[in-house]
């Protein structure tokens, strides 16, 4: 079957990905892991969207501010981002077992917008940290509102432990085994994406609960 021109042009465009730096601190660990990622998916052909989480930091999430005002730039600007990226990468600090505040809030305000922005979009998630388990426990509280939301998220997460001792003078990755597993992992995320991107399955309407009663306030089906 000839392959019209529309298709040969997606297939020659590079993968475009959202890095998003969790932390709002200049010079964490995790955006110094986040600009390594970037600086990968740039060595295998993608496109990297660098983008630090205080760019898109918003006010309290509160129905009634958005009834007044509604939703803010900074939500406004986080939908865009995603939108024109093939796929999204966050690297996220942990703040006592759980996912930084200011990330939670802009997610919150971004699912306000319907069609709501992260329904079948895939996403890598990464952190660094000093402890022992590299903040990979709140990477797991992470994935609940995005898969929540429908967010296709990669089963494969990377935590860099000890990441206080683990960047070298020019910031890659010191140990070379976990240099080389960061690499992977970006590539075979990338992979996926294209395959997601090129060669789409039928898509279905995603419902959290199949057996739910469908209501207005509750109904995310889109």
């Amino acid at each position: 079957m000839p392959v019209n021109e529309e298709t040969r042009r997606k297939h020659e465009e590079p993968l475009r990905l959202l890095v998003l730096a969790a932390s709002a601190r200049k010079g964490s660990l995790n955006e110094r892991l986040a600009r390594l990622a970037a600086d990968v998916i740039a060595k295998k052909g993608g496109t990297p969207d660098f983008r630090s989480v205080s760019e898109f930091d918003c006010p309290s999430f509160n129905l009634d501010m958005e009834k007044e005002s509604g939703i803010p730039a900074g939500a406004m600007h986080f939908r865009e981002r995603i939108l024109e990226n093939d796929a999204f990468i966050i690297v996220s600090p942990e703040y006592n077992g759980s996912m930084p505040g200011l990330l939670k809030n802009i997610i919150d305000w971004a699912s306000r917008f319907r069609p709501q922005p992260f329904n079948e979009k895939h996403a890598l998630l990464m952190s660094a940290s000093p402890s022992m388990a590299g903040g990979n426990r709140g990477l797991w509280s992470l994935r609940i509102p995005l898969e929540h939301l429908g967010t296709r998220v990669y089963p494969d997460m990377f935590s860099l432990a000890l990441a206080h001792q683990a960047f070298t003078a020019d910031h890659q990755i010191s140990n070379e085994v976990l240099a080389k597993r960061f690499e992977h992992n970006l590539e075979a995320f990338m992979s996926l994406v294209e395959a997601a991107k090129h060669y789409p399955c039928m898509k279905n309407a995603w419902v959290e609960f199949l057996g739910e009663k469908p209501d207005p306030a509750t109904d995310r089906v889109e």
